[in-house]
């Protein structure tokens, strides 16, 4: 029986010292024999999150604008006017046995001086010799042969000393029996002739047939315009 109470009071000592007295939470964790659960932190699910409020902004392309071209439209070509000389100056005067349309087609031909000479040409870009002379005729609606030798052929042949404005001179300045040189009469005083053409060096200009190389070169005169 004494036995049983000193081991009784063994284990109630050895159960004493062991044993800690544990008053508050904080103790126990910081006499290590209680330990705080690990906190778990809320799990979002995909369900609950909210969503971004902030929606990125659109980028529109700006549609190319179309450029419109404004229409040229071209300019229509004026007609060449004929030149009238309504004055009668003192270089144009109609004595009693001039025809006065020739007047008025010596007053267009002076209209083409200084117009370069061109092979072929009939305007004002250049023109030859028998060139001019058909511009001329073709502002009054008339028309002649192209070639200078076939104008020879038209109207009547006269005396050159008795050639008359708007009457057509002819000349061979080749060297040869055929006529390759045509003019426009402007005035004739008996003895000298002056004359509008279109020369291959200085393009339309007046000459005289006082002129050594003119008065050599002269073949005949024509009236077409009667």
């Amino acid at each position: 029986m004494q036995n049983k109470i000193l081991l009784l009071f063994f284990v109630l000592a050895s159960f004493t010292v062991q044993s800690q007295i544990v008053t508050s939470k904080k103790e126990a964790v910081k006499k290590g024999v209680y330990a705080p659960p690990a906190e778990k932190k809320p799990q979002v699910s995909a369900t609950t999150a909210q969503p971004n409020t902030k929606t990125p902004a659109t980028v529109t392309s700006a549609k190319p604008v179309a450029v419109t071209k404004p229409k040229v439209t071209a300019k229509p070509k004026k007609k060449r006017t004929v030149v009238v000389d309504e004055d009668n100056g003192s270089d144009l005067v109609i004595g009693p046995t001039e025809n006065y349309l020739s007047v008025q087609m010596i007053n267009n031909a002076m209209d083409f001086l200084g117009v370069h000479y061109r092979g072929g040409g009939t305007s004002r870009a250049g023109m030859d010799c028998s060139g001019m002379v058909t511009a001329v005729f073709n502002i009054f609606g008339m028309k002649l042969p192209r070639s200078s030798w076939e104008m020879a052929k038209v109207g009547e042949k006269i005396d050159p000393a008795d050639a008359k404005k708007g009457d057509l001179v002819f000349f061979r300045t080749n060297g040869k029996s055929t006529i390759n040189h045509v003019g426009m009469v402007i005035e004739n005083d008996g003895e000298d002739i002056t004359f509008i053409h279109s020369s291959t060096k200085k393009g339309v200009i007046i000459s005289s047939t006082k002129e050594p190389y003119y008065k050599r070169t002269l073949a005949q005169a024509n009236r077409v315009i009667m």
